[in-house]
């Protein structure tokens, strides 16, 4: 993208608290993990990462070590399509569990940046940094994961967005149409 894409901004407000309000909407008040002088203006907890340049995984590890929560909802800045409703769903859903992580599953595949995540994970997600993993996935290996099948999240995108990020200018270029409200005159 050429610059941060949590500040890339849709209807003036940047992506990152979009993703925010729709977590606050959902569940509770975030914690965003990533670097203080970036986000600290946002008026959300920020936590800075424990493993930068690790990505994503090492965020993950740093969420879980900052929580005080049994179950945390990790969600990617960069998913303008998330609603509260699926984030609902998908907290009650990990609550109900059993496993290290609730992870939906779409036809790309896993969907682990937009999942829930217990506590204990952390310690085996942590060691898989120190291996030197850096793929999310490969760094849950040794935690029991419980897949939600698109059967049961596609009720709450009726759009076949839900999951959809912005990696690319025409990403968010897309997002921006979709997303943005009336143009005023």
């Amino acid at each position: 993208m050429g610059r941060n894409k949590a500040l890339l901004e849709i209807d003036g407000v940047p992506l990152i608290l979009r993703t925010a309000h729709v977590v606050e909407q959902a569940v509770a008040k975030p914690t965003i993990v990533g670097p203080r002088e970036a986000f600290a203006a946002l008026g959300f907890e920020c936590v800075e990462d424990d493993w930068p340049g690790a990505g994503p995984l090492g965020g993950i590890a740093t969420a879980l070590r900052a929580s005080g929560m049994e179950w945390n909802l990790v969600v990617a800045c960069d998913m303008p399509y998330l609603t509260p409703e699926w984030l609902r769903h998908l907290v009650a859903r990990a609550e109900a569990s059993a496993a290290g992580a609730v992870i939906p599953q779409s036809e790309f595949g896993a969907e682990p940046l937009c999942a829930s995540y217990n506590k204990r994970a952390e310690s085996a997600i942590r060691s898989a940094l120190k291996r030197g993993v850096r793929k999310v996935m490969e760094g849950l290996d040794d935690l029991r994961i419980e897949k939600i099948a698109p059967v049961e999240w596609k009720p709450f995108d009726s759009g076949g967005r839900l999951f959809k990020n912005m990696n690319t200018p025409a990403d968010y270029e897309e997002a921006r149409m979709r997303l943005s409200g009336p143009k005023k005159r």
